[in-house]
């Protein structure tokens, strides 16, 4: 929807802003074709996939520190046809520790397999030393020849770096069916080993786009003992996002010393209320991948031991990261205006919880009418009651932002029109459902259906 001109220029500036930071050239370059052609910069062309517009929601891609211990490189394959770096290396010290976290689809995709077989192994995610992410193909629904070409990535890889081919990680976004040829990824490794650098963050989020309108990046800080560590993550991620994970790449790097399985129980921690708890379209991927690198660089001391409370404000400042990336998705959505917080209270059990809200945040006709500006609360009643969820209908409430439409079962006497249909034109939007039915809450986050979304998936492999 459109918005207020001073708010749209200042929504403009801060996304030119964002973009200038991650990619000199290519902004100058954006801001250039904008003022020739008349346009504001927040119409302007996205990085990434030609003829998308940068989403209204965007957000500017964040300052990040170096991270000690990890350095960066990107170049241009050549998986898509048209100018743009489609390859991201991350290349880690002796001693880094890994853990992931991927999607429950049933079609998982040659790099998913990958990692999840190298972190499952004996004494996995210890020593790991890089991580290869490509965009344009995702080597998914491939077969055999999909597994070797990932096989060979790794190999290759570890032959020029001096490491084993399980040190190595993999990841892959793009279209569905096509087999990956290695031969473009090993062909950039030289030049790819020449440009190693510690603060490629911008550029490493721009290369890792598909249908992505702005780069997504997040940064915190926080000390264990004493000693100041640091966390760094990007992502991408635009349609096809539910739960189980969220169709997304992730990738976060700490120079804390912590230990895999001390990782690996962290993600599974946070995951379940950030990355998993958002959602687009109420698809799932088959290459959906969350990777957690510690460097241990930073010289604050080794946790390795689940629970250890030295770790409290570590927790704390990783799940405000991944976080951050999972809204960052959704403010992304394909076609997205509007960036919606949905929140089921009173519910008989936190797992009864979050099938309504996702219920609600799924449902095509609640989403719709959000992009309509539409306070449409019988269509949050269908996506409630067709769940089969414990729910008292005689006291059911349901509240947009601090407005209610209904109370006890009803319309809400106090239900004003106006007052909603102005709440309706904000950016973000609240929905709260109470159901009457127990104690437990759950929020998922996700955003509007718009006519964008099908423009933007009907020519998905052009």
């Amino acid at each position: 929807m459109s918005q207020p001109p001073s708010k749209s220029a200042s929504t403009g500036k801060k996304i030119e802003t964002a973009i200038e930071k991650a990619l000199d050239p290519l902004a100058s370059a954006l801001k250039r074709a904008a003022q020739s052609a008349g346009s504001t910069p927040s119409k302007a062309s996205a990085p990434g996939k030609p003829g998308l517009m940068i989403s209204p929601l965007a957000v500017p891609f964040p300052a990040i520190a170096p991270i000690g211990g990890v350095e960066i490189a990107t170049a241009r394959a050549g998986f898509y046809k048209h100018e743009r770096d489609d390859l991201v290396v991350f290349h880690f010290p002796e001693g880094a520790s890994c853990a992931g976290v991927f999607t429950r689809h049933k079609v998982g995709s040659a790099p998913v397999d990958w990692c999840k077989r190298q972190l499952d192994a004996d004494k996995g995610g210890e020593e790991v030393r890089a991580l290869i992410v490509n965009a344009g193909c995702a080597n998914a629904f491939t077969g055999k020849a999909g597994a070797d070409a990932a096989r060979r990535t790794a190999s290759e890889f570890a032959k020029r770096f001096g490491c084993r081919q399980r040190d190595v990680m993999l990841a892959s976004t793009g279209v569905i069916g096509v087999v990956l040829d290695d031969k473009k990824i090993t062909a950039r490794l030289p030049e790819v080993q020449a440009g190693l650098k510690a603060d490629n963050w911008a550029r490493a989020s721009l290369g890792i786009m598909t249908t992505d309108t702005f780069p997504k990046g997040s940064y915190a800080e926080c000390e264990i003992e004493g000693v100041k560590v640091k966390i760094a993550g990007v992502a991408k991620g635009s349609g096809m996002i539910a739960p189980d994970m969220a169709t997304m790449l992730a990738f976060i790097v700490t120079d804390a010393d912590i230990a895999p399985p001390v990782l690996k129980a962290l993600l599974n921690l946070h995951v379940r209320t950030t990355f998993n708890s958002v959602t687009v379209d109420g698809d799932t991927s088959t290459n959906d991948t969350a990777l957690l690198f510690a460097t241990g660089a930073s010289g604050a001391p080794r946790i390795g031991r689940v629970g250890d409370r030295r770790l409290k404000e570590f927790s704390a400042a990783l799940d405000a990261v991944m976080l951050d990336l999972a809204h960052q998705l959704v403010k992304d959505g394909e076609g997205a205006t509007k960036f919606v917080k949905v929140t089921v209270e009173g519910a008989a059990s936190p797992a009864s919880a979050r099938k309504l809200a996702k219920s609600i945040a799924d449902s095509p006709l609640v989403k719709t009418a959000i992009a309509g500006e539409d306070a449409n609360w019988g269509r949050i009643v269908m996506a409630v009651g067709k769940t089969e969820e414990a729910v008292d209908r005689d006291r059911l409430a349901i509240r947009f932002g601090p407005h209610v439409a209904a109370v006890d079962g009803a319309p809400s006497p106090d239900y004003d029109e106006a007052v909603m249909s102005a709440y309706m034109k904000n950016d973000e939007i609240d929905i709260t459902v109470h159901v009457g039915s127990g104690r437990a809450s759950a929020t998922v986050w996700t955003c509007d259906l718009t006519k964008r979304y099908i423009e933007i998936n009907g020519d998905y492999r052009s």
